[in-house]
């Protein structure tokens, strides 16, 4: 986190000197320290954060990838004239933990082309689909899987 914070403070600084450099170092060290003192964060964090990078890569590879599948199914329906699209209501519940994991996935299936989160209570997710075939296997997705395993 530390470094996060320097590295925004030398984008919203505008050039780097000596002087920046040094003042930047010590705003962001006390602001540092700040955060671990009385906004209970932690070092711990930060190392679970920088375990995590190559889940959140690999994260971040199957999305762009499901979003490249599902424009394709999309043109497919779209330019085929013997396709008809089955739009269709889906209800469905996961076992995510943390809010932000549930979120992440109900962003996800916007982000897909062909299927959209109406709405998302506790567990339960609502979401509209193009196709009837969009929502097969969706409650064991690739996002769910992925997600699971950032949760750890």
């Amino acid at each position: 986190m530390y470094l996060i914070l320097l590295i925004l403070w030398f984008i919203f600084s505008g050039k780097v000197t000596l002087e920046i450099f040094l003042f930047g170092l010590v705003i962001c060290g006390w602001l540092y320290w700040f955060m671990t003192k009385h906004m209970d964060y932690s070092i711990q964090n930060d190392l679970k954060l920088i375990a995590k990078i190559p889940r959140f890569i690999k994260y971040g590879i199957i999305l762009v990838w499901e979003v490249i599948k599902s424009n394709l199914a999309v043109i497919r329906i779209i330019l085929s004239p013997e396709l008809e699209a089955d739009p269709t209501f889906y209800t469905f519940e996961t076992d995510l933990k943390t809010e932000v994991a549930r979120v992440t996935l109900a962003n996800c299936i916007t982000l897909t082309p062909g299927t959209y989160t109406v709405a998302l209570e506790d567990n339960k997710y609502t979401i509209h689909a193009l196709d009837k075939s969009f929502t097969e296997g969706i409650e064991e997705s690739v996002f769910v899987k992925q997600l699971r395993k950032l949760e750890e």
